[in-house]
């Protein structure tokens, strides 16, 4: 069964994607960003390392939020397993793809801990035309709501969708479901691989419980007063 959405303090509704290629230099990033950020998104560039436990275990050491974003896609008893031992580490939120309802039942129900489940719809660098090339000859918006109700009726808890979905996803799936949005890019697009973005306020005022920036951070001269602003959008977005 779906679970209610993770309780989020404010500052913990910004996600940061610790894109980096190993632990060293992502510890620098959690020194640097400070209190700035509480909530972080480990991803596969860092599994590639061989340190990616490690850094795991180390933001939980320093009672930061893990976000675990590998999209696992596997045969359903492959995916129990996995979940089942992801488990037993503190995570907070876990992806998985939500292109096969057998494969998310079974992840499902294999989760024993707190950890949220979300299904990956269509990845925000994705348009029409990449999936006109997969045999998918529709709008995004249209798979997206289609997967997130998939999704919802395997007893995943939530998806992780762009914002320009997020209002129609919310309004078919209802209250209760969590909805996080990658891609955000506060200052409007940069011209980078990311094609359906939003800004940080449209992104909560159409539903989302969370979102993930990470260029926009890294790549700014400040990051942490980059950050911080953002953190300050978040709180006025939501009061």
């Amino acid at each position: 069964m779906n679970r209610a959405p993770l309780p989020l303090r404010n500052d913990e509704r910004l996600i940061f994607a610790l894109d980096v290629p190993g632990k060293a230099e992502a510890l620098e990033w959690v020194d640097t960003l400070g209190d700035a950020v509480s909530f972080y998104k480990i991803g596969m560039e860092l599994l590639a390392s061989g340190e990616y436990f490690d850094v795991l275990d180390a933001l939980a050491k320093r009672d930061k939020r893990v976000f675990v974003d590998l999209k696992f896609f596997d045969i359903p008893a492959t995916i129990a397993g996995v979940i089942r031992r992801l488990s037993q580490w503190p995570v907070s939120y876990c992806t998985i793809h939500g292109w096969h309802p057998g494969m998310m039942e079974a992840a499902a129900a294999a989760n024993s801990s707190e950890m949220r489940l979300l299904a990956v719809t269509v990845l925000t660098s994705m348009g029409r035309p990449d999936l006109a090339q997969m045999g998918i000859d529709r709008e995004p918006v249209d798979v997206v709501v289609e997967r997130a109700l998939a999704a919802q009726r395997a007893g995943i808890d939530g998806v992780i969708a762009s914002g320009q979905e997020a209002a129609p996803i919310r309004a078919a799936t209802g209250q209760g479901f969590s909805i996080v949005c990658p891609g955000i890019r506060p200052g409007g697009p940069v011209g980078d691989d990311q094609q359906r973005t939003v800004g940080v306020a449209q992104a909560f005022a159409d539903g989302a419980d969370a979102i993930v920036v990470g260029r926009p951070i890294r790549l700014a001269a400040d990051p942490r007063a980059t950050a911080l602003a953002i953190q300050r959008e978040i709180a006025e977005s939501i009061k």
